[in-house]
């Protein structure tokens, strides 16, 4: 099976195109998904967009009021508790999940942290880090024989254009040698989820699993709540006299900000296709490490090599035994 090519398909869609749009009117009736973080901001229009189209979705929760306030509306519709930084809510989560023996056709990886006020949690790993990426990779691990039950699956990485960061440093992903910068933390997490994707779409294609790694554009949402308003200033997100937020040009709304997790997650132009970086409803040119503008992926985010590095040290972290989800056999 050919690896697909990491450039456009002209799609026809955009940054202006809404997630309702990148439905396209496709019926998803009888298909599960679950979307990590589905009870607000782009993971919540996420959910709702899936839902009205006929999937039942698996709300991944932290905060469980808020979701059930969030979602009361909504049909097909289920919470689960999930803090992803605790991996023992992970493992909970899961396994209520597989007790229902459902297959899982989609898994949106939606949830994450920004500039958390702690730098390290309880293990010594790095926050972002370990939420952002180790949390969505130990419940990937876990849901696994959902996902290979489905027969034709797809996985949904939420990256960020913060991968322009990088390269990611693998030898010292905590902060333990280097002086901590969350900027850079932040960006190497997001460089770890599309790796992930890289990697779990080689393991999986042959089980009929797809992963898919996302940028879904400048939004204003709750990651901006640990941000000081001199941070924010300087993408031009200024602060209103009621406390809101003003967002700025370029910026898109949280409807267009979940259009390409959800073409990701249903799009026939995707159909046997996957190990790539989207945005703006299309897979995204590979542009130089040096490229000035807040577009396309710098190679060191798809780099095939680092992707693997990057799976056996998640699996060594956490301590889930080498290959859990089996390499490919010219992996």
């Amino acid at each position: 099976m050919m690896a697909t090519v990491q450039k456009p398909l002209h799609s026809g869609f955009g940054p202006e195109t809404t997630a309702q749009a990148a439905l396209a009117g496709r019926d998803i009736r009888g298909k599960v998904a679950i979307v990590t973080g589905g009870h607000s901001g782009i993971g919540l229009e996420t959910t709702r967009v899936l839902s009205s189209a006929g999937a039942t979705v698996i709300v991944g929760a932290r905060d469980i009021k808020k979701a059930r306030i969030n979602l009361a509306d909504m049909k097909n519709v289920e919470i689960i508790p999930l803090d992803l930084a605790n991996p023992h809510s992970i493992d909970q989560f899961a396994t209520e999940f597989l007790k229902s023996n459902r297959a899982l056709d989609i898994l949106v990886n939606n949830a994450g942290v920004a500039s958390p006020p702690v730098i390290k949690d309880e293990r010594g790993f790095d926050t972002q880090f370990a939420t952002n990426h180790l949390g969505h990779f130990q419940l990937t691990v876990n849901l696994w024989q959902a996902l290979k039950k489905s027969g034709s699956a797809r996985v949904v990485a939420l990256s960020s254009i913060g991968h322009i960061s990088g390269p990611i440093d693998l030898s010292d992903l905590h902060f333990n040698k280097r002086h901590y910068n969350k900027d850079v933390s932040y960006g190497e997490s997001k460089i770890a989820c599309s790796l992930f994707a890289v990697e779990l779409d080689q393991r999986g294609k042959d089980y009929g699993i797809r992963a898919f790694a996302v940028h879904p554009g400048g939004i204003l949402t709750d990651l901006i709540r640990n941000m000081t308003d001199e941070e924010l200033a300087l993408w031009g997100v200024q602060k209103r006299e009621d406390g809101t937020y003003i967002s700025p040009e370029g910026f898109k709304t949280v409807e267009q900000g979940a259009a390409t997790s959800v073409w990701c997650a249903v799009s026939p132009l995707l159909d046997g296709k996957g190990g790539v970086y989207c945005e703006n409803c299309d897979i995204a040119e590979v542009v130089p490490a040096d490229y000035k503008d807040l577009t396309g992926v710098r190679p060191w985010a798809i780099d095939t090599v680092t992707a693997k590095k990057l799976w056996t040290l998640s699996e060594d972290l956490l301590q889930i035994p080498r290959d859990s989800i089996p390499a490919a056999a010219n992996n």
